[in-house]
């Protein structure tokens, strides 16, 4: 059984969501581990995609006994992620259907993404998108990182829009159980890092932008068909 749901905001996580960056953070990590023979799986990958930096760095260090602190782990994977990231790749349709969505009279949009502010402008450098959000939070900003919902309710609360009527479009596991306990639809962007018990947690799973754009109208209010 599916209904219409007429969201006041729509909330963007971003690496995977909007960004192509996820094959990005393997290539660094893995460049990381190199020297120490350790393999970054796609197994562990699950565990702590979407997650905080410094919660996912600490999983990482500790799980695979890396001999270095968290704090040098990330220094020395953004050696990296510095080159990679400003040419990141925009996920498949995202572009088009955020100016889309950017169209629509009393819609907001906003990012709660796990990256540093720092990061995130890095990123966000070559694309000519950030006027098009009203909100940008990110996981420097809020005490507890995905899963927990912190980052999401910050978000609702500075677009001025109460969570029951926000929408979320997320990637990762931690993503999607954060948008739910903070009282929020969602939609799932589908991924190789999901399994099918994350993907029931979503109000709808896409595997591309491209079905959406069709609901994005300036002449009519937005409304998404989610199931009921």
């Amino acid at each position: 059984m599916t209904a219409l749901f007429r969201p006041a905001a729509i909330i963007f996580d971003l690496d995977g969501t909007l960004l192509d960056t996820e094959p990005l953070y393997s290539i660094a990590t893995q460049s990381v581990m190199d020297p120490f023979a350790k393999t970054f799986t796609m197994d562990f990958k699950r565990t702590i995609i979407g997650r905080q930096a410094t919660v996912s760095a600490k999983m990482t260090v500790d799980h695979y006994d890396l001999p270095m602190t968290p704090t040098e782990f990330l220094r020395r994977r953004q050696l990296v992620l510095s080159e990679l990231f400003p040419d990141a790749e925009p996920i498949p349709g995202a572009e088009p259907y955020l100016r889309s969505l950017g169209s629509i009279k009393g819609l907001t949009i906003g990012i709660a993404t796990s990256s540093s502010r720092h990061l995130m402008e890095v990123k966000l450098s070559k694309k000519n998108w950030q006027s098009l959000f009203q909100v940008i939070v990110c996981g420097d900003e809020i005490t507890q990182s995905k899963p927990s919902p912190d980052i999401f309710l910050a978000c609702a609360r500075q677009l001025g829009v109460d969570p029951c009527q926000c929408l979320v479009f997320e990637d990762s596991p931690s993503g999607l159980i954060a948008a739910r306990a903070a009282g929020m639809k969602v939609v799932c962007i589908n991924s190789p890092y999901l399994n099918q018990e994350d993907r029931l947690l979503a109000d709808r799973v896409i595997d591309s932008y491209d079905t959406l754009i069709h609901h994005a109208s300036a002449e009519t209010p937005f409304e998404l068909e989610l199931l009921g």
